[in-house]
């Protein structure tokens, strides 16, 4: 799986692939490229928006540390 596109790249791919099949302009002998292919850019958006949300969540965690200690 390719991890050194973005997020919104992957994202417009898969928005790409999904009116496609749902346009049914994709033929038979395609479909299951089209189908794993999704399935890897859901995965790879899912580890991005999990890593974002560690990140952030560490970020608030050491801005709430800093505050607690201010007060003190």
């Amino acid at each position: 799986m390719e991890m050194n596109i973005t997020y919104e790249q992957a994202y417009d791919e898969l928005v790409q692939i999904a009116h496609e099949i749902e346009n049914e302009s994709v033929s038979v002998d395609q479909l299951a490229d089209k189908v794993k292919r999704a399935s890897e850019l859901i995965a790879l958006c899912q580890a991005k928006l999990k890593s974002t949300e560690n990140e952030v969540n560490k970020i608030i965690t050491g801005m709430e540390k800093s505050v607690s200690k201010s007060k003190e």
